[in-house]
């Protein structure tokens, strides 16, 4: 059952945002009621595509946003790019456990450095890669696209997943927030919230949203958002 007291955030993804005005975008969205800037990192290795990396991030920081960032890095090795998001000012920097030879050093290599530490796992990735890393885990992120490209339907699979990963959450009596990415719109959040997830990394149906009276704002989709939230 989904606990009524469970705090949940948004995570707009800025795949989907416009870059020509990348700084304005984050800064709209975030004041239209966005919790965390989600920020795909991808290498065209791990995933088939090309995306942003850490000066982007420094960019951000230096424009002044101060929201948590939450990196997750499709990259391979994952290791030096740990330490680039660090210096860049991530907040959360999440991996792949298929990138990473050493997957509880690359953890402590964030957390040592005052990051909060998470594991991404695509659709046919078993979660049984957490067994032994839950005290270094402060993020799980169930991917329910195969990653790589925006604007990708949510596979219903990854439900039972979030399920499975709650149960691990809540068993471990550990404070690890639950993410989603891939497919989350206006209306499946609810549904994808009773299985288990707190934070809702959400790209084109943000950005693709924008108010027709003012293009660069946001409102009515995170609004929208926290009304079905709000009903669970």
């Amino acid at each position: 059952m989904t606990d009524p007291t469970r705090d949940f955030l948004i995570a707009p993804s800025i795949l989907s945002a416009d870059f020509a005005r990348l700084g304005a975008e984050v800064d709209d969205v975030l004041a239209s009621g966005a919790d965390i800037v989600h920020f795909d990192v991808m290498d065209n290795h791990y995933v088939p595509n090309l995306t942003i990396g850490p000066m982007v991030c420094e960019a951000l920081r230096k424009h002044g946003v101060s929201a948590p960032i939450d990196a997750h890095l499709m990259v391979k090795p994952v290791d030096r790019l740990i330490g680039d998001f660090i210096d860049a000012g991530a907040s959360y920097i999440t991996f792949h456990p298929e990138a990473s030879d050493h997957i509880d050093r690359s953890l402590q290599l964030i957390r040592d450095a005052g990051c909060q530490a998470g594991l991404v796992f695509n659709p046919a990735t078993p979660l049984s890669f957490l067994d032994y890393v839950m005290d270094k885990v402060d993020m799980i992120l169930l991917m329910s696209v195969n990653p790589g490209f925006g604007g990708q339907s949510f596979l219903p699979g990854t439900l039972d997943k979030l399920r499975e990963a709650r149960r691990r959450i809540d068993a471990s009596g550990r404070s690890i927030r639950l993410e989603i990415d891939g497919g989350v719109k206006v209306d499946n959040i609810a549904e994808i919230a009773r299985a288990g997830a707190d934070t809702f990394v959400a790209g084109s149906a943000v950005f693709k949203a924008r108010n027709e009276a003012d293009p660069h704002r946001y409102d009515s989709v995170i609004r929208d958002f926290r009304d079905q939230l709000a009903r669970i």
